[in-house]
C-alpha cells in the first residue's frame, strides 16, 4: 500500500510540473510577444530619427555626452526631449530620449529609445513599478550621476540588438571610443 501511495503521488508531481512548464512556456512566449511588439513600436516611432536633425528639430537634445558602462559597453548618446520628460507620460510611439551611438566621421547612429519619468511624478498617482510593453522599468535613485532626482527609466535597444537584451541599461556593444565631445552633430 505504501509503495502505491508513493507512485501515486510522484504522478500527480510530474503532471504537476508538466502544467507548470507548459505554462512557462506560455508566459514566456506572452512575453516575448510583447516585447518584439514594443521593439516594433520604438522602430516605427523612431525611424525618422536616424537624421539627429530631425530629433533636433522636434526638441531632443544632447545631455550628458556619451554615457560609459561601468564595467563593460555603454549607452551611447542621449537626446533628450525635456517636454517629454516632464508631460508624466509614458506612450511607446514618443520616447523621452532617442539614443545614437558616435561614429568615426563625427557622425551619429540611431540605436534606441529611453523612456524616463521621475519617481516622484509617478508614484504621485501609481503605486506599482511603471511599465512598459510588460518591461518593468528600472529605478535609478538619487544622487545619481546625471544629477536628476530618482527616475525610473527602460531602455528599448530597437536599431541595434543587445546581445545581452533588448531592455537592459547598458549595451555591451556600444562604445563611446568615437565621441569627440562635440555638443553638436
Amino acid at each position: 500500500m505504501r509503495i502505491r501511495e508513493l507512485v501515486i503521488a510522484a504522478s500527480i508531481a510530474a503532471v504537476a510540473i508538466a502544467s507548470d512548464a507548459g505554462e512557462s512556456a506560455s508566459v514566456s512566449k506572452q512575453t516575448r510577444a510583447h516585447a518584439g511588439e514594443l521593439v516594433r513600436a520604438v522602430r516605427e516611432s523612431t525611424k525618422r530619427f536616424h537624421d539627429v536633425r530631425q530629433a533636433e528639430a522636434e526638441g531632443y537634445h544632447l545631455m550628458f555626452g556619451c554615457v560609459s558602462g561601468p564595467d563593460d559597453g555603454a549607452m551611447g548618446l542621449h537626446y533628450v526631449n525635456m517636454a517629454l520628460v516632464g508631460d508624466g507620460v509614458l506612450d511607446p510611439r514618443r520616447p523621452e530620449i532617442v539614443i545614437y551611438e558616435p561614429l568615426p566621421n563625427g557622425g551619429r547612429r540611431l540605436i534606441g529609445a529611453d523612456f524616463l519619468i521621475f519617481a516622484e511624478a509617478w508614484h504621485a498617482t501609481n503605486q506599482a513599478t511603471p511599465e512598459l510593453g510588460g518591461q518593468l522599468m528600472h529605478l535609478i535613485e538619487s544622487p545619481n550621476r546625471y544629477g536628476l532626482p530618482a527616475f525610473y527609466t527602460l531602455h528599448v535597444w530597437a536599431w541595434k540588438p543587445n546581445p545581452t537584451g533588448a531592455f537592459v541599461n547598458w549595451h555591451s556593444d556600444v562604445s563611446c571610443e568615437q565621441y569627440d565631445g562635440a555638443q553638436d552633430s
